[in-house]
């Protein structure tokens, strides 16, 4: 596409926020590195996140990047209240970008009642005053993005966070470095507007709905990370859901109404560390909706397990991008979210 037009649908300029990400990924390095906590975490049995949209997001893919590494139970918590069973041992991460989130800072209040340990990862906002006003550790990252877009500060200030606490090791680091190598060796590919796969799909599946499938606990939080950038860049609905579980229930549905089927495009994320019976399911899960949808198969490239899953990030985001320009959509605002919270300030 025209690097004019281009510049004209995305006047705040989205493009470049998706370029960065390996360089926000290196700044985030930094961040955490330099982490220095003031309160001792010794004590903590389990821990939750707390947070919405993509600060949620975050907690989703650093838990998805170790994996069976962390040595305590790590539990995303979306919503106004926390699990019944958080208390004195419990850590809780209050993930929120602006610090002004709603849901979170309720979250807030009652790891509070709870006597819960409390930290926090924000650029500032009512939660960073109160973690600052209570003593407790935060975690300053870089202002000046939309949420969606510094998902790198999210789940690398999780990451590092959690090392300094000793629930992971420090074996994720190296991984990381190497992602950022072979993401600043794509990026071209992905931004530009020849021979570019994200592009590609892009002009194939605009007029349609995506549905992603992924594996659970890996790729199947990356197919959720794509359902969101979708919707909020390219302001398409998505969908997205796992295997085995869509083979015990969603895939019957693949019948009826045969007129709105053939106006669903179907993307399988692929990796070679998913489990062999995953991969056989979703191979026969792909022979037996065939006949109803269009199909895309989606593997990347990449040296380790964490580079190749920051890798499908990546490419979903490019593909959301270019979705939203085949539509002449602006991808940087999201009217409809801050119309809801404005209308909530109200009430």
């Amino acid at each position: 596409m025209d690097k004019k037009v281009r510049s004209e649908i995305d006047p705040q300029n989205m493009y470049q926020a998706i370029f960065d990400f390996p360089d926000h990924m290196a700044d985030a390095i930094r961040i955490g590195s330099a982490i220095n906590l003031k309160n001792d975490y010794s004590g903590v049995r389990n821990i939750v996140l707390a947070g919405m949209g993509g600060s949620a997001i975050g907690g989703d893919v650093a838990h998805m990047l170790i994996g069976a590494d962390i040595k305590i139970p790590f539990k995303v918590s979306r919503g106004y209240t926390l699990p019944n069973w958080v208390g004195a041992d419990t850590l809780v991460i209050c993930s929120s970008y602006s610090g002004n989130t709603e849901e979170t800072l309720a979250a807030f209040a009652e790891a509070q009642y709870k006597n819960a340990q409390i930290c926090g990862i924000t650029t500032g906002g009512k939660i960073g005053e109160l973690l600052t006003a209570n003593g407790y550790d935060k975690i300053d990252i870089i202002p000046g993005l939309q949420p969606r877009a510094a998902l790198a500060y999210s789940f690398i200030t999780i990451l590092y966070l959690l090392n300094k606490i000793a629930a992971i090791g420090s074996g994720f680091a190296a991984h990381l470095q190497a992602s950022i190598d072979l993401l600043k060796a794509v990026r071209n590919e992905y931004s530009g507007a020849t021979n570019n796969p994200t592009l590609n799909i892009a002009r194939k599946i605009s007029k349609t709905l995506p549905i992603i499938y992924g594996e659970t606990e890996a790729t199947a939080i990356v197919a959720n990370r794509w359902r969101g950038q979708i919707s909020e860049n390219a302001k398409m609905l998505a969908y997205s859901n796992e295997l085995p579980e869509m083979n015990h229930n969603e895939i019957v549905g693949w019948l009826n109404n045969p007129v709105l089927l053939k106006h669903l495009t179907v993307i399988w994320l692929q990796d070679p560390d998913d489990h062999p019976r995953v991969k056989l399911r979703q191979q026969i899960s792909r022979e037996l909706i065939g006949e109803f949808c269009e199909q895309e198969v989606i593997s990347v490239a990449g040296e380790s397990r964490i580079a190749r899953l920051l890798h499908l990030i990546h490419f979903g985001d490019w593909l959301s991008y270019w979705l939203a320009l085949e539509h002449s959509t602006d991808p940087t605002p999201v009217e409809k979210i801050m119309n809801l919270k404005d209308r909530l300030a109200k009430l």
